[in-house]
């Protein structure tokens, strides 16, 4: 019996439809963010895809054509500028399955849930939960509960280990936070003794992003990617978690 592990990292970015701090859109300069992220799977949030607006709107395309090896799909939430807005994943490993859930709970801003289904090699799946709730306290606990349920993360069919990583907009440890971490695991990364803050990004006060997960996953590290063009490209800073994925193998 032989072991085989898989290595990767995954990383959350909030890019605030790529408006940076001074009120500027550039999904350049959130390009040039992602570059600095050296990551294997990238879960984005607030992405506006709308190839028949200016430039400045066609976000989707300019960050998928900036990383042609990469695999990619987008999640819709809600029309937007003439296209369409949501969550997005990048991935170096193929993407089996991709699927948006709406997780909508109020007359609130419409949300929603991209689930994709990735073949890391050796025969192995892990299920990504690219998330970003609501800041409403009802709203969030309405999600919450979808989120958990039989239509999500609760399906019965789901193969593999799953993440749930993204913007849940919870800042203090409400039920959002005490349920998923009962039933998940989860590393903050800490500075002075504190969970480190993601946002506002360029003098962050909250802790908006995390990463959930469950074995046979093993988190080796995580942090806050707080660099000088993270710090000025979005309202958030990006959140990085390092993985590991083993499987014993009878030859």
């Amino acid at each position: 019996m032989s072991k085989t592990e898989v290595h990767f990292r995954i990383a959350s970015y909030n890019t605030h439809k790529c408006r940076g701090i001074h009120g500027t859109i550039s999904p350049d300069r959130v390009i040039a963010v992602i570059e600095e992220l050296e990551t294997d799977i990238l879960c984005l949030q607030e992405v506006v895809d709308a190839k028949s607006g200016t430039g400045k709107f066609d976000q989707a395309d300019r960050i998928a054509e900036a990383f042609p090896k990469l695999h990619c799909a987008f999640g819709k939430t809600r029309p937007l500028h003439g296209g369409r807005y949501g969550n997005m994943l990048l991935s170096r490993f193929p993407i089996l399955e991709s699927h948006t859930h709406d997780i909508t709970r109020s007359r609130r801003e419409e949300r929603g849930v991209l689930h994709c289904v990735l073949d890391v090699g050796q025969g192995l799946r892990v299920n990504i939960f690219n998330v970003h709730f609501g800041t409403g306290y009802m709203e969030r606990r309405r999600q919450i509960e979808a989120l958990l349920g039989p239509e999500v993360l609760g399906k019965p069919k789901l193969r593999g280990p799953r993440i749930i990583i993204g913007d849940f907009n919870e800042w203090t440890r409400g039920l959002t936070t005490r349920l998923l971490q009962e039933n998940f695991l989860s590393h903050r990364p800490r500075r002075n003794l504190r969970s480190a803050r993601t946002y506002p990004g360029v003098l962050p006060i909250l802790s908006l992003d995390h990463c959930y997960y469950e074995p046979p996953l093993e988190m080796e590290s995580t942090r806050i990617w707080r660099s000088r063009r993270a710090l000025i490209a979005s309202d958030h800073l990006p959140l990085i978690a390092d993985f590991r994925l083993a499987l014993n193998e009878r030859r």
